[in-house]
């Protein structure tokens, strides 16, 4: 491939990219501010769970190891 075949592609790709870019329709603020705050509360959410899951499975494992005398 000669370099001019190579500027030749390379400006079709990036005409090829601008123009999906253009269709792409972005979020405003209040939407993002929204999903952000519905993210943080699913992560805080989803880790007490676990952490209480892991709390609990610490309790149940140190009461079986008792049972077993180790």
């Amino acid at each position: 491939m000669s370099l001019m075949e190579r500027v030749g592609s390379t400006r079709v790709f990036f005409g090829e990219v601008r123009a999906e870019m253009d269709k792409v329709t972005w979020p405003n603020r209040d939407e993002v501010r929204g999903t952000t705050v519905i993210v943080l509360l699913t992560v805080f959410f989803f880790g007490f769970y676990l952490y209480v899951l892991d709390v609990i499975m610490s309790y149940v494992s140190a009461f079986v190891t008792s049972l077993i005398g180790r």
